[in-house]
């Protein structure tokens, strides 16, 4: 039981490791995570992928750069690529998409330049941890790598004391 409680906990470890890293340490560094929620950067960018968003200005972008921008009331975020550069602001449109987009990306909208990579699938778990029940699992996961050390640890002692 003893090995089995090690091995889970450490299992959990490293899981609850390697996604703080993926979530949170790029945060250190001015970088955002974000999911990409619709296919109009198909093929670059898969739905259900994360993307990661760096801070810029709109003089920091060239044609062909991704953009993260904000629409409408600016709850929507969006990640197109940039068509144009004009001294008005950005003109964009999804690689998948048929037309540009209607607006210009100028300072008051923009969210950052995102980096070329993306990591699939974890898009979707970016939003499920934004998520109260996320939020409650992660914590879960955490408390559950403490009982099964603690366990661990029991068995330890009984065994020592049993020799």
């Amino acid at each position: 039981m003893k090995k089995i409680s090690n091995i889970l906990s450490t299992l959990l470890l490293i899981v609850v490791v390697i996604l703080a890293c993926i979530f949170f340490v790029p945060r250190l560094f001015g970088i955002q995570t974000m999911a990409v929620l619709s296919g109009s950067m198909e093929p670059h960018f898969h739905v259900g992928s994360l993307v990661f968003v760096k801070d810029a200005e709109i003089t920091d972008f060239e044609k062909d750069d991704i953009v993260t921008f904000k629409i409408g009331n600016g709850d929507t975020v969006v990640t197109h690529r940039v068509t144009q550069v004009t001294k008005k602001g950005l003109k964009t449109k999804g690689d998948a998409n048929h037309s540009e987009d209607g607006g210009l990306v100028t300072s008051a909208n923009l969210v950052g330049k995102a980096f070329s990579f993306s990591i699939p699938v974890l898009g979707y778990l970016a939003v499920y941890m934004s998520s109260q029940t996320g939020i409650i699992l992660l914590i879960g996961a955490i408390i559950l790598v403490f009982v099964l050390s603690y366990i661990g640890s029991l068995f330890d002692k009984k065994e020592k004391g049993a020799n």
